[in-house]
Parts: structure tokens; C-alpha cells; sequence
């Protein structure tokens, strides 16, 4: 197995690149690497912060790969939340005693938008970011509910927006409706990212972890209402009508390095009614 996820371990901050060719889905081999990747940012004392990038400038995590193993995803054994390990990693990941911080270049759409949502601050670039959840386009209920973390960000009816018209989002209006924490121009959204997560590098862990998990109390979801979402996507992933649509968007160039992947929340709306797919 290729890895996926390379670690740059600096003086209290580690920065983790994915790089996943052809367009860094998200799949099984993914989710185990994120899962030994947390356990060791809860078990590690010296470090106080994590940055997420891509080594692809043009995808940061396309989406869940929709070709996956059907039962080696369902056979995955549960996290230490008890949930499916996919849940799990986000759970945890929010709940982790450092600071997160996602640097998007590149589309997070669907699983990858899930990702970003888990980490503690988003930061995009006004050129190359694209973020949405293109799921109900495609016939299914997003699994990780990004829906408990939208509405919290954005409220209810952003949120609904952003899950039920399936579209992409710009850096600039994500950074409006509360999605990302700013939009930076492209040539310098890395320095200040950097910069930024040095600063939280110099300060007391002790500090960090107990400031964030007050705020963890009052802000972030109970992990309750994530098996749910996931047995909704399961479900209404079987459904015929969102089995026509994936086959139509897969011939389209679905899950390659393509038009329809550079532009896939636009893709997702061209397609027919179900009954004229057929």
C-alpha cells in the first residue's frame, strides 16, 4: 500500500500532506491512515498543532471514493467512539487535545468537505479552494452529517443551501457564509498558514487543550447524531435513482482528472430527472 499521508514533524507542529493520485479520493486505505494519525496527535505531549494540505494544487480531498470496496468498507471495525472508523476520525479529530488547521488549495467537495469541517479552522485559497457537498445531487444523504456542523457555522438556512442545492462554493463566499475562517490570495496563503501554526507552536499545550475543549463543550456536535447520517448514506446509496445517477456521472468522467471533477457541483445540476436517465 502506497501511503498516503506524509508527515513533516517540526518543533511542536506537524504538517500532513495527502497525496492520493489521480485526484486524492478518499477510500479505505485513507481513513486507516487518518485513524493511526489521530491516535498518535492524542497520544503525543509535545505537539500543539497539525496542518492538513495537498500535494495536488488542483484537489485538496475530491470525495469519497464512490468505487470503493463495498465490504471491506463495511467490514471496518468500529473506532474507540464505537462508530465506523470514518465517523470516528472526525469525532476525534475535533475533539483532539491540539489545534487543527486545514489548508485548502483545491477542491474539498462531499467527504473531503466533511474533513475540513472535522478540523478546528479552515483557511482557502481565493484562487484555487472550491468547497461543497454535492451528495443529494448525487442521489445520497451525506454520511459524516455535515449538516450538525454547517448549521452550527453558518445557520440553518446557509447550511441547507450548501447540503440541498449541492453546488460548489467559492473561497470568497465561503469565507461569507462562515465555512472557512478567510479566503487568502494563493501565493500567500501557506506563509500565513505557517506563520499562524508557529504561533500556536510557541504557546503552552496546556493552555491549547484546555481552552479548546471548553469551547468544544459549547460548540461542536454530540457524536450521537453521526451513525444516523452514515446508515441514511448507506441506505440511500442502494437507492436505484442515485445508482443511475452515479453510472451517468462515472461515464461523464466522475472520479478521473476531469472537467466533470473540476466542475462537479455545476455537473451534478445538468443532469436529467431520474425517470430520464433511465
Amino acid at each position: 500500500m502506497n501511503k498516503q499521508i506524509s508527515l513533516d514533524v517540526r518543533s511542536g507542529l506537524w504538517i500532513a500532506t495527502f497525496r492520493n493520485p489521480p485526484i486524492n479520493l478518499i477510500d479505505p486505505d485513507t481513513i486507516e491512515e487518518l485513524q493511526n494519525l489521530v491516535a498518535s496527535l492524542e497520544s503525543d505531549n509535545d505537539v500543539k498543532a497539525i496542518v492538513f494540505r495537498s500535494a495536488d494544487p488542483d484537489f485538496f480531498m475530491a470525495h469519497w471514493d464512490v468505487l470503493a470496496d463495498k465490504q471491506r468498507v463495511a467490514a471496518m471495525l468500529p473506532g474507540p467512539t464505537g462508530m465506523h472508523p470514518w465517523i470516528d476520525v472526525l469525532a476525534r479529530l475535533s475533539r483532539a487535545p491540539v489545534v487543527s488547521i486545514a489548508d485548502i488549495r483545491g477542491r474539498a467537495r462531499g467527504a473531503g468537505s466533511e474533513f475540513v469541517l472535522a478540523c478546528d479552522m479552515r483557511f482557502a485559497s481565493l484562487e484555487r479552494a472550491i468547497l461543497g457537498q454535492f451528495e443529494v445531487g448525487l442521489g445520497v444523504v451525506p454520511g459524516g452529517n455535515p449538516m450538525a456542523r454547517l448549521a452550527g457555522l453558518m445557520g440553518r438556512g446557509r447550511a441547507l443551501e450548501v447540503v440541498l442545492g449541492a453546488d460548489d462554493f467559492t473561497a470568497e463566499v465561503a469565507e461569507r457564509y462562515g465555512y472557512i475562517n478567510r479566503a487568502l490570495p494563493d501565493a500567500e496563503i501557506e506563509a500565513f498558514v505557517d506563520n499562524f501554526a508557529l504561533r500556536l507552536a510557541s504557546f503552552e499545550k496546556h493552555a491549547i487543550v484546555e481552552s479548546k475543549a471548553l469551547m468544544d463543550v459549547v460548540s461542536l456536535p454530540p457524536d450521537a447524531v453521526f451513525p444516523p447520517a452514515l446508515s441514511a448514506f448507506f441506505k440511500s446509496a442502494a437507492h436505484p435513482g442515485t445508482r443511475t445517477r452515479s453510472a451517468a456521472l462515472l461515464e461523464r468522467g466522475l472520479q478521473q482528472r476531469s472537467e466533470t471533477e473540476m466542475r462537479l457541483g455545476q455537473v451534478v445540476g445538468e443532469l436529467p430527472a431520474s425517470g430520464a436517465l433511465q
